[in-house]
């Protein structure tokens, strides 16, 4: 496939531009901030500072066309995308609650096995949650609860011109039948090592290693970096070639799946292989594909050719811009 026609593959990709609708939601709600919170849109958890610890928060649903397709695994990825969510920022996963909606008992079963397989194989537990036993529509999200240590924490906006870009990826998976853009690595694994890439991020964020980071989620790799450059006001070049790939697997279905364990994450360049190193530990295999850029472009590069896929002086992904993530007017909480 020619460069051209992969970026506009990937630019277009459902999991990129169902994000646009972020924007309209996140305009709705006043830009007031409370003393508390130091980070919400745009990350892919809230950060609430409490007493001596960092709470992250987090809410997914799935899409109905996976609970369609595979109802075991809507409930499975439930819990994964959230475990996810909490430790691409660094945390620890702590509990989750869970909203049921079910039309089809049959439906509403398989869903609640895939969300049991996952919490045995992560260790976190559903604590609560509500269930709707009489809805026109089988629904499943949930909520997840995570801590991280003070000054700790993975922010998407905090990336920096001349940061090296880093993508980790299991590559050890496979695509479930009629799931062409679900790489799963943890279905099959066991829960041991399962737990330690779960907390990996906890690990490298201890050491301070990255300033910015991601896990690659529905958008795919690029169009997760996108949302991280989008949010941190900046942008960045990429060499396409250099991002790690299962054999056998084309390199545009690749770029568009979402990840069983896979993060997308800036930093100095003095760390780079020290991260690299770290994520080797747990089966990732990461690579530095690029850097981050002052000129709010990502631009991809391949072959000798370069393409723009975003230019977020003109294009929206999730209408996360810097401003909506942290700078607003502090208050305190009731004022």
């Amino acid at each position: 496939m020619e460069l051209n026609d992969l970026v506009e593959s990937l630019k277009n990709f459902p999991g990129v531009t169902r994000k646009k609708s972020i924007a309209s939601v996140i305009n709705f709600f006043p830009k007031q901030a409370y003393s508390k919170v130091l980070a919400s849109y745009g990350e892919d958890a809230a950060v609430v500072e409490q007493d001596d610890k960092l709470l992250l928060l987090a809410a997914d649903g799935i899409m109905p066309a996976l609970m369609r397709a595979n109802p075991f695994y809507a409930g499975y990825y439930a819990v994964l995308v959230n475990i996810h969510d909490i430790a691409a920022m660094g945390g620890v996963p702590i509990a989750m609650l869970d909203i049921l909606s079910v039309k089809d008992n049959r439906v509403c079963s398989q869903v609640m096995k895939g969300m049991e397989s996952a919490v045995k194989k992560f260790g976190v537990p559903i604590v609560g949650g509500h269930t709707h036993p009489d809805c026109d529509y089988d629904a499943i999200d949930i909520a997840i609860i995570g801590t991280a240590e003070p000054g700790q924490a993975i922010y998407s906006h905090t990336a920096q011109a001349g940061d090296d870009v880093i993508v980790g990826m299991d590559l050890d998976g496979y695509y479930p039948d009629a799931l062409p853009y679900a790489w799963d690595t943890t279905s099959r694994k066991e829960a041991p090592i399962l737990r330690r890439q779960m907390l990996i991020m906890n690990k490298i964020a201890k050491q301070g290693l990255v300033r910015s980071g991601k896990d690659i989620s529905n958008p795919g790799t690029l169009g997760t970096l996108g949302m991280l450059l989008e949010t941190s006001g900046k942008g960045a070049t990429v060499d396409v070639d250099r991002i790690p790939r299962p054999q056998g697997v084309e390199l545009v279905q690749w770029l568009k799946s979402y990840q069983g364990c896979g993060y997308v994450v800036t930093c100095d360049p003095a760390n780079s292989q020290r991260i690299m190193e770290m994520y080797a530990m747990v089966g990732v295999t990461a690579s530095v594909i690029g850097k981050i850029t002052e000129e709010p472009k990502l631009i991809i590069n391949q072959a000798g050719k370069s393409v723009v896929m975003f230019d977020f002086d003109k294009d929206v992904i999730t209408g996360c811009k810097p401003a909506s993530t942290v700078g607003w007017e502090s208050v305190e909480l009731g004022k």
